[in-house]
């Protein structure tokens, strides 16, 4: 176990949606609902709840609606040069950082270089929901240095859809060592069955190799190809997360996580429900006064 903080936790969100046209037009895909929350919210929690000092949103300028709703939200507020967010004296500051290019994960992460706090930090997709426990809460109580990639296992036919890690060394715990990483290679060249998902924690050298990152797949500077280009640096490891993963960039996913959701609030109504009912009678009886 690790007592290293992380303090920064990026939340890409600049994408176009394209796998969720037509709603994608008119809404960011971070703003659609999920039962009774939207997409963002999940990844707002999970950064909150890792305790991040800092939360940094990064956006095009199409997709401002994302920084009114945090704002109408309470959780953040307005500075006009460029970069905006709020200093508040509870929960971690968000900050805004604009990327109007579509150049990939990897350029959205260097994009915030600047305002990422010192140390190891955190990026968190937000299309990629975690129900059940803390993803990046797990990961970083068993980070100990350099780059951790929350990792589940898939079918083989799935394998072209995701970055693939190569693992390297022996298992421990739910950490497996890895000797590097493929973004979605082509079928039957996958060189194993453990898929990259959604969430990072990553030693700062990750922007000076993101410098340096030629674009790869779809002409996009890959963060898996960084991750793996700095393995020789610093030590990667794949993390196996104990909650339930939904895929919120495709329509059946973001159906499966909004019927997930309903279950889950429909059982946090009945503990809250069961909890009322218990404090009610529980409460002391008034003792009677009886004047003499």
């Amino acid at each position: 176990m690790s007592d290293t903080s992380i303090r920064t936790v990026i939340i890409p969100a600049a994408g176009l949606g394209t796998r969720l046209l037509p709603a994608t037009r008119v809404t960011a895909k971070e703003l659609l609902p999920v039962y009774d929350r939207v997409v963002l919210d999940f990844a707002i929690d999970e950064a909150v709840g890792l305790g991040a000092e800092r939360i940094v949103v990064v956006i095009s300028t199409a997709k401002v609606a994302i920084q009114a709703y945090l704002a109408g939200q309470g959780q953040a507020g307005d500075r006009h040069d460029g970069v905006s967010g709020d200093a508040r004296s509870s929960g971690p500051e968000i900050i805004y950082i604009f990327q109007d290019r579509p150049l990939g994960l990897g350029h959205a992460v260097l994009c915030c270089k600047d305002v990422t706090l010192p140390g190891p930090f955190a990026v968190l997709l937000p299309d990629d929901i975690v129900m059940g426990p803390n993803c990046l809460a797990e990961m970083a109580a068993h980070y100990t240095a350099g780059h951790m990639v929350a990792a589940m296992q898939v079918k083989a036919e799935e394998t072209c859809q995701y970055g693939i890690f190569r693992l390297g060394g022996l298992p421990k715990d739910n950490c497996l060592p890895v000797s590097g990483m493929v973004e979605k290679p082509l079928p039957g060249t996958a060189p194993s069955s453990f898929a990259a998902v959604g969430r990072y924690i990553l030693d700062p050298l990750i922007f000076d190799v993101l410098k340096k990152t030629p674009t790869g797949k779809g002409g996009e500077v890959q963060l898996t190809d960084a991750i793996a280009s700095s393995g020789g640096a610093v030590p990667v490891v794949a993390f196996r997360f104990s909650g339930s993963r939904h895929d919120c960039g495709n329509h059946d996913g973001l159906l499966a996580a909004s019927v997930a959701r309903k279950a889950e609030a429909r059982q946090e109504n009945a503990v809250a429900a069961a909890s009322a009912v218990h404090s009610a009678t529980t409460v002391a009886p008034a003792r009677a006064i009886v004047a003499e």
